[in-house]
């Protein structure tokens, strides 16, 4: 399966929605290992499951690559996919997996301890600018610790209940609660100034 490529951030969203059914008739030839029927899927797709790669991973360059592993993964499960919901859920929920699945992997590999020193560090958003500049709100939620960040995006914008966010991420449920209080807090510091 070749690679495809990821659109520029600036790639403006299809105005009309694809025909339904033939986004069914894609995904079937899909299914049965037509690469070109896969890429029209992808073309249609690409610009939604990127935006969310890239509000989960704060990093174009992360996105990118979390894109392209959605995709690889969504052609090797493709032939699971039973139209019990629309593709586009199926592939919302697949792109969130994915993401969280690279971040625990990520986080096992680069499990370190931390001296009390930079406990402090790890409290505050990476790149706070000075007092004064105002933030638009893609930049502060970028600027959210990476946890809180996840709940955030996923409760906020994307519609998760907590109980959902547990399942898909590990968390308890209350640990995601509190990632959601703690994000909405950093985010309103940052906004106000």
């Amino acid at each position: 399966m070749r690679a495809f490529p990821v659109p520029a951030a600036r790639t403006a969203p299809r105005s009309l929605p694809p025909d339904r059914s033939n986004v069914n008739d894609l995904i079937s030839a899909a299914q049965l290992g037509d690469e070109t029927a896969f890429r029209s899927l992808y073309e249609l797709s690409v610009g939604r499951v990127y935006a969310l790669c890239l509000r989960l991973a704060a990093d174009p360059g992360a996105a990118e690559e979390l894109t392209q592993d959605v995709f690889v993964r969504a052609w090797e499960k493709l032939r699971t996919f039973r139209g019990e919901s629309a593709f586009s859920t199926w592939l919302h929920r697949l792109t969130v997996n994915v993401v969280l699945t690279e971040k625990r992997t990520r986080g096992r590999r680069e499990k370190r301890v931390f001296s009390t020193d930079e406990l402090e560090d790890l409290e505050r958003p990476g790149s706070v600018p000075p007092s004064g500049t105002r933030l638009d709100l893609e930049q502060a939620i970028a600027a959210l610790p990476p946890g809180a960040r996840t709940v955030f995006v996923l409760h906020d914008i994307e519609g998760y209940q907590h109980e959902e966010i547990a399942e898909m991420s590990g968390l308890a449920a209350g640990t995601s609660k509190a990632q959601l209080f703690r994000a909405r807090r950093l985010l309103r510091e940052m906004l106000e100034r």
